[in-house]
């Protein structure tokens, strides 16, 4: 039996026949999600794996470039920063007919048991601790799967499920045989 070649073997499935007005992912954003869903679960799948290669090339474009400016910019923006006697934060500074905007941001951190221990101290002296600390409760779903069934029962209303994201991808029966 002859092999059918198709015209679109840059789709990744050079037998695979696909009509001539088949979408490009660029066609997507001008489509109604309704049409996208009834395409054929091969196109669904080609699309799909387009897009998440063209992320990853994306991606790695963008560290790249981000790389290169900072190799270029980082030192200027550093002696800004120190002119301006700080040590995060945005400046700006030209560069031919560009301004640069150079931001730093602060990323703070808390030392929990210490915080702890300061909220304490705060109580003990006879003060609120909501008037200087926000205190929140966390409980690891892993931690809260190990409990004892009593313990687990005793926290029920306070805990909430709520679904995530839902998440298909398209992966071909052919492949894992």
């Amino acid at each position: 039996m002859p092999t059918f070649q198709s015209l679109f073997t840059h789709d990744g499935d050079p037998y695979m026949p696909f009509p001539e007005n088949a979408p490009r992912v660029d066609d997507l954003t001008s489509m109604p999600p309704q049409d996208i869903a009834a395409l054929p679960v091969e196109m669904l799948a080609i699309l799909q794996r387009e897009i998440d290669e063209t992320l990853k090339r994306v991606k790695a474009a963008k560290a790249r470039l981000d790389g290169a400016l900072t190799i270029r910019y980082a030192t200027r923006a550093e002696e800004f920063r120190h002119a301006s006697g700080k040590d995060t934060g945005t400046v700006r500074f030209d560069d031919g007919d560009f301004t640069v905007v150079a931001d730093l941001p602060k990323r703070v951190g808390w030392d929990q048991n210490r915080l702890a221990e300061m909220v304490e101290r705060i109580r003990a002296a006879g003060d609120n601790p909501a008037e200087y600390v926000d205190t929140s409760f966390k409980v690891p779903e892993r931690k809260y799967s190990a409990w004892p069934e009593g313990i687990r029962k005793g926290f029920e209303s306070a805990r909430t499920v709520r679904p995530g994201s839902l998440k298909i991808e398209l992966v071909s029966q052919e492949a894992d045989q």
